[in-house]
């Protein structure tokens, strides 16, 4: 008696959208590593090109400096989620682009249309090279990146649950002191008016995308939430491959 082949899963692309602080880099990876998919910080990428603009002296603040120079650094993005890596010009920048002077910087240079072009088509490309699939985190996933994507997620939490959750990144899952935890919610407010606010690709909730508010949840069920809507959507395309096949 012959063995039915066993066939790969669907390839499925997942778009992750949403503020900082609400868990779509620790969900993303989570999820990709979980699916055998892919996995992609977008984030990183405009850290990346932000951190190239510092180290090489354009004014970040100056667009039209920024929009001459946007094409200039090579930017690499591995997309293992186990290990995800990024480098610049062959240099590995997963340190350098954490630093608190790339984040002060990275809005001002992300809202340059010439940056935002320059990386929303890298991104594309990185999508379209994961036969397999992938997960991509950002800001406009959903809404510009990649708007037919199989998948859409939007995840938002309370502001006070993002400046908890950051401060915890930052400073140590202790470092809950009021007067950190404060500043921290006044930056995050303050970059979400500014990615919310910027005229090319703000932050935005795509209308079919499916919104999953963190803010009670820990990481596993947030987690287990995104694989449960990724593989009803997989057994979906798998079932519609095998009514046209």
């Amino acid at each position: 008696m012959e063995t039915a082949a066993r066939t790969a899963p669907a390839a499925v692309i997942v778009g992750i959208d949403g503020p900082s602080g609400t868990g779509k880099s620790s969900t993303s990876k989570a999820v990709a590593a979980k699916l055998g998919l892919r996995y992609l910080d977008t984030g990183a990428q405009y850290r990346a090109i932000t951190w190239w603009m510092l180290s090489n002296g354009i004014d970040v603040e100056d667009a039209a400096a920024v929009a001459a120079a946007a094409g200039k650094p090579e930017i690499v993005s591995g997309t293992d989620p186990s290990a995800p890596t990024i480098t610049v010009d062959g240099a590995d920048a997963a340190g350098p682009i954490r630093t608190q002077e790339v984040t002060s910087a990275v809005s001002a240079v992300s809202a340059v249309p010439e940056v935002r072009t320059r990386l929303t088509e890298l991104q594309r490309s990185i999508a379209a090279a994961a036969p397999q699939g992938i997960v991509v985190e950002g800001r406009d996933i959903g809404t510009t990146v990649l708007p037919d994507a199989d998948l859409k997620i939007f995840l938002t939490a309370s502001p006070e649950a993002r400046a908890a959750r950051r401060n915890g990144e930052l400073k140590g899952k202790n470092a809950q002191d009021p007067a950190d935890l404060a500043a921290t919610r006044a930056a995050l407010v303050k970059r979400d008016a500014a990615d919310s606010g910027r005229k090319t690709s703000p932050l935005a909730k795509a209308a079919d995308a499916v919104e999953v508010d963190t803010t009670d949840l820990t990481l596993e069920q947030v987690v287990e939430c995104v694989v449960t809507l990724v593989e009803s959507r997989r057994s979906a395309a798998e079932g519609t491959e095998k009514r046209s096949a």
